[in-house]
């Protein structure tokens, strides 16, 4: 049953959480995890690192033939890449770094600090034991979890996947999702500007947007203003995917004829007005397993409501264990005048100076203004019954790079 009343965020993302469907996994090569959501615990099946190996260029001994005598006759060396032989003790490996320990050293003494005299090795003091030794097991041992499910993979984990020896891990299938953007006004960017229309500029920052957090994007035909057209397109949309994404149509004026397109097509809406600015219309409901989100169409509501609920939701249905954006704490540079009654996300400038984090809001924060989007770099957040946020108050920011912007 869908809520006529207005839910606050917090509701409403609960809402939208409870509604994500986790897909199912698929196995793919480390190369093509990049951004990706692990669908498995990765654990460890050996020792890493597997041998004690030296971190320094150097000579590898036993520390205490060191305490009778500090020259000690060169009798092998160890590189890396190959095994090393046993040291025999009263002796000195020649040693690089990555290379094996020999059987029985247990320090290295870096080059820094040793005279080669011929096969005689002269040392400038005592080493203390175990110096520049990376031990086994070091990092991991056999059995540990490397990385738990519902990570979401980046560069720094592909590379600890290979250091275990994973050449393909188990990630959550990717969602598909279809785009559909409604209006008589659009037309494409370059074409012949008739009056009264604008250039579509929504679907490719979206769909970029989608991407992002790992989602297949298909953009459909733009639809008129037709409440045929729109309710064949959306149901178009809605065969095969997992997501169906409207942007624009969703409000109650005469025009906005994707809600009842929608409900013709069986989705059951679950709510469709957010408190919060911008941003309020906002459609959200199922048909069996697909789920479709109407977003508002000016630019700028378009982008933070699929910052706020689109990529959420994708990051759930994929099992991410961090779905929703993590705001941080900044002071506002400047006081802010607006009219209570709404959650508000401003764009603004996240920087900051040797007092902590500041944010400064841009000017013109209307609904339409995409150029503003583009020149900021986080959403802050004004509290909903405030009428003035003073400066020099702590407020909420989320970082565009939290949000899929």
């Amino acid at each position: 049953m869908v809520r006529s009343r207005m839910l606050d965020f917090a509701e409403a993302q609960a809402r939208l959480l409870a509604l994500a469907n986790p897909l199912g996994a698929e196995r793919v090569t480390l190369a093509d995890a990049v951004g990706r959501v692990l669908a498995e615990d990765v654990r460890a099946t050996a020792d890493v690192p597997a041998f004690d190996a030296s971190i320094m260029d150097g000579y590898a001994v036993r520390a205490a033939d060191l305490e009778k005598a500090l020259s000690l006759p060169v009798a092998g060396e160890s590189r890396a890449g190959a095994p090393s032989p046993p040291i025999t003790p009263g002796t000195a490996f020649r040693i690089f770094t990555g290379a094996p320990m020999p059987d029985g050293a247990d320090t290295v003494v870096m080059q820094e600090e040793v005279r080669r005299e011929g096969d005689v090795a002269v040392f400038a003091k005592v080493p203390k034991p175990g110096a520049f030794v990376r031990r086994r097991a070091d990092d991991l041992r056999a059995g540990d979890v490397v990385l738990a499910r519902g990570t979401r993979l980046g560069p720094p984990h592909l590379a600890l996947l290979a250091s275990v020896d994973r050449p393909t891990v188990g990630i959550a299938r990717s969602p598909s999702v279809a785009l559909l953007a409604t209006g008589d006004e659009l037309r494409e960017p370059g074409s012949e500007p008739r009056p009264g229309t604008i250039p579509e500029s929504n679907g490719l920052a979206l769909a970029a947007m989608m991407r992002g957090v790992g989602a297949r994007v298909r953009i459909l035909p733009k639809v008129r203003d037709d409440a045929t057209a729109t309710r064949e397109a959306v149901e178009a949309g809605l065969d095969g995917a997992d997501v169906l994404v409207t942007v624009g149509g969703v409000s109650v004026g005469d025009h906005d004829l994707v809600r009842p397109a929608l409900e013709a097509a069986g989705v059951v809406l679950d709510f469709w007005r957010v408190a919060i600015k911008p941003g309020k219309p906002l459609a959200i409901g199922t048909r069996a397993r697909t789920l479709a989100l109407g977003l508002p169409g000016n630019p700028a509501s378009a982008m933070v409501t699929c910052a706020l609920f689109v990529i959420p939701l994708l990051r759930a249905m994929q099992g991410d264990r961090r779905p929703f954006p993590t705001p941080v704490r900044a002071r506002l540079t400047k006081a802010v005048e607006r009219a209570p009654g709404r959650l508000e996300f401003a764009r603004a400038l996240l920087g900051g100076d040797e007092r902590g984090a500041l944010v400064e809001p841009l000017t013109h924060q209307a609904s339409g203004a995409a150029w503003n989007v583009a020149m900021a770099n986080a959403l802050a957040v004004w509290p909903k019954d405030a009428a003035r946020v003073e400066a020099g108050t702590l407020v909420d920011v989320y970082p565009f790079g939290e949000l899929g912007l």
